[in-house]
């Protein structure tokens, strides 16, 4: 978009061919709209700018300065929506809201103001400051910042909640604390339903006071009973129906319990409150993160992730207990050969490291191991991480906020200005990012970064579809590391299996060794709650970057042949490491055959 409205600037003679260089040179140091560049350096006015976008998108222009915009309009946006946007309300007939944008090309934020106010969105276009100042003018008084009165509803009825009331010493709870009994949950569920009917009854004079302790409790219960379980993640799902939880326990979820509907959004305040969230907010989704102490030397994060559905806001909470987070690299899972490539490719003076695969397939934890191995006082450690799971004592974490412009490609900028040794970055999404991180590693940075690839050949092509050329990618990247987790068999319950050779040749063993190796299962017992698993193990497949592939890059090879020449030299696949796994008895085929394709 923003050549295309220097160039339209250009054509019609409002500024030169020098001047748009200018322009660019400024806006790629600073950010921000190319049109709002212009302006600032006098080459052009905002009337000269509007009237090119207006022509450029086909919607009208305006200008904000001569709207008087009505109180009643500019409630149904929120200010932190419009500055987040730089939109401006400015006229409702009907289902119909006229809104004016900085970049009416902006469908995302058309989509979310349509889904959140519940109107038929008409953008019109207006100069990027005159929407600044229109935000200002019109979000700025006090009128416009007065505390929002925080209300939640039980089956459609509201009732004030006080944070003070609801709010309990959960947080800093020590290991003597009373806790709640997380097996007798029925009791719970049934209080906490008898008091939310009460206050039905008797919403003039109670509120929701009443509700408070078994909602607490319960709510206290849940996370408990997970923490206890050592699940992963935490899912709280309202349907027109029912009210599920559900946790998800070595990688497969499963139902924990159901609830009554009638306390659906007394638990979700209750959550949100935990998390510093905006109860009275039920149309975006909102991210917050709970810290509780359990014990003097125990934390535990939650990361809240709440998002609005058809029928109530569902909550998932990620557990991150830093107790449980394994930095020792030789524990993972790496096969021998495996860990000294990667560990040889971190102790290079510079390169880039790259760790793929797919969500919750223990990246993080890879990378927070190389990193803790790196950890030195000589060496300066930044990271960009979105979120920041958990504090790695002498590393700089920066969490991103892009809401602010702060993303990954504005924080390797700012990394670069800040003398660092080693460099990671939470993911590469985009050219941008892609262009810095690889242009660090080759100025003398050693950059960490993950990709969302199957396997690890395939993430070369990946970083040409984003359009690094070949030459870079083959001279900065050292080594891809892609990886699995699949469960472990649960050693109170492992016994041997019957299974049929041929089954075992069929998915990559040798005859010779199908004939005479012993495969095992669990059997199910109390310890993994008769599933046979428990914990999970991690599969790698580690390319280092040789000579040959070097050349192979060059010369545009496809994934197959990179891959087969990466085997060729030594490389162990995800299935073969898989395999491994099964001969030593750690997992079974089953789980192998899950989560790993076929060589």
């Amino acid at each position: 978009m923003a050549l295309k409205l220097g160039d339209m600037l250009r054509e019609q003679g409002l500024i030169t061919e020098e001047q748009l260089r200018k322009t660019l040179d400024q806006q790629k140091s600073a950010g921000g709209r190319i049109g709002y560049h212009l302006v600032q350096m006098g080459f052009v006015t905002e009337e000269q700018v509007t009237t090119c976008l207006s022509r450029q998108f086909g919607v009208p222009s305006v200008n904000l300065a001569n709207y008087g915009i009505d109180r009643d309009v500019t409630k149904l946006i929120p200010m932190e929506v419009a500055k987040k946007y730089l939109v401006m309300p400015i006229s409702r007939v009907g289902m119909t809201l006229t809104v004016a944008m900085a970049d009416p090309s902006n469908v995302f934020a058309i989509d979310d103001i349509k889904f959140m106010t519940g109107y038929n969105i008409e953008p019109v276009v207006a100069a990027e400051a005159g929407v600044i100042e229109s935000i200002k003018k019109n979000y700025g008084g006090s009128s416009a910042l007065e505390t929002i009165e925080k209300k939640e509803s039980v089956d459609g009825k509201d009732y004030s909640m006080s944070e003070d009331d609801l709010a309990s010493d959960f947080s800093e709870m020590d290991a003597d604390s009373a806790v709640v009994d997380v097996d007798d949950f029925d009791k719970l569920v049934t209080g906490a339903v008898d008091n939310v009917e009460v206050v039905e009854e008797e919403l003039e004079e109670k509120g929701m006071t009443d509700v408070d302790a078994p909602i607490v409790k319960l709510v206290n219960g849940i996370l408990i009973k997970a923490i206890k379980l050592g699940v992963s993640d935490i899912h709280i799902e309202p349907y027109e129906k029912s009210f599920r939880v559900r946790y998800r326990l070595d990688g497969v979820l499963r139902k924990a319990m159901g609830l009554p509907l009638t306390i659906r959004n007394a638990i979700i305040s209750r959550i949100k409150i935990m998390a510093k969230l905006d109860i009275a907010e039920r149309r975006l989704p909102q991210d917050g993160r709970i810290k509780l102490k359990l014990g003097k030397k125990r934390d535990m994060d939650f990361r809240v992730s709440v998002l609005p559905t058809l029928f109530g806001e569902k909550v998932v909470m990620r557990l991150l207990d830093k107790g449980n987070l394994q930095l020792d690299m030789t524990k993972l899972g790496f096969e021998e050969r495996a860990l000294k490539d990667f560990q040889n490719a971190l102790h290079k003076p510079f390169g880039m490291v790259l760790v793929t695969g797919p969500t919750g397939s223990g990246k993080t934890t890879t990378l927070y191991s190389a990193l803790h191995q790196l950890n030195q006082i000589s060496e300066n450690i930044m990271t960009a991480e979105d979120p920041v799971e958990f504090n790695l004592a002498g590393i700089n974490q920066v969490q991103m906020h892009e809401e602010i412009g702060l993303n990954f490609a504005a924080a390797l900028r700012s990394f670069l200005r800040q003398d660092p040794d080693i460099i990671m970055v939470g993911e590469i999404r985009d050219y941008e990012t892609a262009e810095i991180g690889v242009k660090a590693a080759l100025t003398g940075h050693l950059v960490l970064s993950t990709l969302h690839t199957n396997d690890a050949p395939g993430t070369i092509n990946r970083l040409l579809n984003m359009g690094i050329e070949p030459f870079l990618v083959s001279s900065s990247v050292i080594v891809i590391v892609a990886q699995r987790l699949l469960r472990r068999i649960c050693s109170g319950c492992k016994a041997p299996a019957e299974v049929n050779p041929q089954a075992l040749i069929e998915i990559g063993f040798k005859p010779e060794d199908a004939e005479t190796m012993t495969v095992y299962h669990g059997t199910g017992c109390a310890v993994c709650s008769n599933t046979g698993y428990k914990g999970r193990v991690a599969l790698y497949e580690v390319m280092a970057i040789s000579e040959r592939i070097r050349d192979l890059i060059l010369q545009g090879a496809s994934t197959g042949e990179i891959k087969a020449a990466a085997i060729e030299g030594g490389m162990y696949t995800l299935r073969r490491s898989g395999l491994e796994k099964v001969r030593l008895g750690q997992t079974t085929i089953e789980e192998v055959v899950r989560v790993t394709f076929a060589d």
